[in-house]
């Protein structure tokens, strides 16, 4: 049609297009000079942001809603320029962000973030494959196979995680921990459901997935929970003993309580490194009692697992061939920018199976000479995230990596001696890792009030936790730009804020 309205037999009016005064050949896109000029102040914007990254307010100083009156209600027409939107980083950005790489933030655990990693996803954001099955883009798949030797081989897990042993085994990048806690649920769901059914032919799925139950330790991080929720099972949380490590005496017992109460026990999440204290599970003890009574060990190291690259820390990982899976994330504290979460199974067959859903627009002709990672995990989409990991070893090596790690250590006992100079002050627990546990002596409300007046004052961050019903705060190293004196630092603000509390 070439009017650009015409009536319609109601004689209302229709909008159309007149294609004859469409130019095709006009490109609506940023063009190559353009956008070397936009990713070029972006890497010199980035660069100053976190090169002076401690000289701004760690917290964000804003209410809910801040934003929305630093915009317009509509997107424009016609396109802004990309000066104008480099502009509005600094006025409509920044003071919602709370600057979780600055040496003053200490909550939570730490979120990776390197230059290496922060290229690498530029390139993976450049090829753009959705890495679902080998042919979707081979090296996708390919780099992640071998990076995941790489990192299983730095950290010293058995050959049987490792796709170069020959056998079973191999790692996956998943999202997060909490990912590859559900899929390892999964897997073992299924796994538990088939051999079931050969002592039980007449047994329904949906009776067997009733009597399921799986255990985890009740410092174990909450993702473990929703993991049971999300799978459909029931979960026995089991008490830890007085270092707040799970035990195999009482997973065995609890095990056995269940196993009475006609239940089938299936999976156990052993946790290295829990996010209230940077505990450590028992894994030497838990594993042998999953391996007796046919449960899968899961291994949760999420956070301390980067550690383990670290010969001195290995220790803590004693017990790993009892493990059925193991996870930890290298965008936690191994300086690849998030997400990267490392999963390794002995026997991937499970989640294969368990997932496997093989439309024709999805199959080729080389299905079963590499994995297809859309079987090994929730989404079928999937980035070319192994490139950050390859970037990253690459450019620091492992002997950097391993000096990360132990000055992050090592920068936790300074501020725990400050900590215990103070004799207002007393440390919760082992200070293990980059993380201490610390309370002012006296009532749960005294450590309460302080971290509200510590938060509040907006010069560094923390969060509380709490065990067997004891506050306390956590300090926790999340910056690769942390020196020293960040430690003095941030104890002078604690002890300032004990000082004004006291005071009034």
């Amino acid at each position: 049609m070439s009017a650009n309205k015409a009536k319609d037999n109601k004689g209302t009016t229709n909008h159309t297009i007149n294609e004859d005064k469409l130019d095709t050949n006009v490109s609506i896109d940023m063009e190559a000079p353009e956008f070397r000029d936009f990713a070029k102040s972006m890497v010199d914007y980035i660069a100053e942001y976190l090169e002076n990254i401690r000289d701004r307010r760690v917290l964000a100083d804003v209410k809910p809603g801040y934003l929305r009156p630093l915009i317009p209600d509509a997107a424009p027409e016609k396109p802004d320029t990309w000066q104008e939107v480099m502009s509005d980083i600094e006025r409509v950005i920044m003071p919602g962000v709370t600057h979780w790489h600055s040496p003053k933030f200490h909550a939570y655990f730490p979120t990776a973030n390197s230059y290496p990693a922060i290229v690498a996803d530029m390139l993976s954001g450049a090829i753009a494959c959705i890495g679902f099955s080998w042919i979707a883009s081979p090296a996708c798949t390919e780099l992640e196979v071998v990076m995941l030797d790489w990192l299983g081989k730095m950290i010293g897990l058995p050959k049987e995680f490792l796709a170069c042993s020959g056998g079973k085994g191999g790692g996956v990048i998943q999202g997060t921990a909490s990912e590859a806690t559900l899929v390892g649920l999964l897997g073992a769901k299924a796994k538990k459901i088939q051999q079931v059914k050969k002592q039980h032919p007449d047994w329904t799925d949906d009776m067997i997935v009733s009597k399921l139950v799986g255990y985890n330790s009740a410092q174990a991080h909450s993702s473990v929970e929703r993991a049971g929720l999300l799978g459909g099972v029931k979960m026995h949380s089991v008490q830890a003993d007085e270092k707040n490590s799970l035990r195999g005496e009482a997973l065995e017992a609890a095990i056995k309580e269940d196993l009475e109460k006609g239940l089938i026990p299936f999976y156990a999440v052993i946790t290295l490194g829990t996010t209230n204290s940077c505990a450590f599970d028992r894994l030497d003890e838990c594993g042998a009692v999953c391996n007796k009574y046919n449960v899968w060990a899961h291994v949760d190291a999420a956070y301390a697992g980067s550690a383990f690259i670290c010969p001195e820390y290995r220790h803590l990982m004693k017990g790993i061939e009892t493990a059925d899976s193991f996870n930890f994330n290298p965008h936690k504290w191994m300086l690849v920018n998030f997400d990267c979460s490392a999963m390794w199974l002995k026997d991937p067959t499970w989640l294969v199976n368990a997932f496997n859903v093989d439309p024709l627009y999805l199959r080729h002709e080389m299905q079963g000479s590499a994995p297809d990672y859309r079987h090994w995990q929730i989404p079928l989409g999937r980035r070319f995230r192994a490139l950050k990991l390859w970037f990253v070893l690459r450019l620091y090596g492992v002997e950097n990596l391993q000096a990360h790690i132990r000055r992050h250590c090592k920068f936790a006992q300074e501020f725990a001696a400050l900590c215990r100079a103070d004799d207002r002050f007393e440390i919760v627990g082992d200070v293990n890792m980059g993380l201490v546990c610390f309370r002012l002596k006296g009532a749960n409300e005294l450590s309460e009030n302080l971290l509200k007046l510590i938060n509040g004052r907006g010069n560094i961050h923390m969060v509380p936790s709490k065990i067997r019903d004891v506050y306390f705060i956590r300090m926790a190293l999340c910056s690769r730009f942390t020196k020293s004196e960040d430690m003095v630092y941030s104890w002078n603000e604690v002890s300032a804020a004990a000082d004004e509390m006291l005071k009034k």
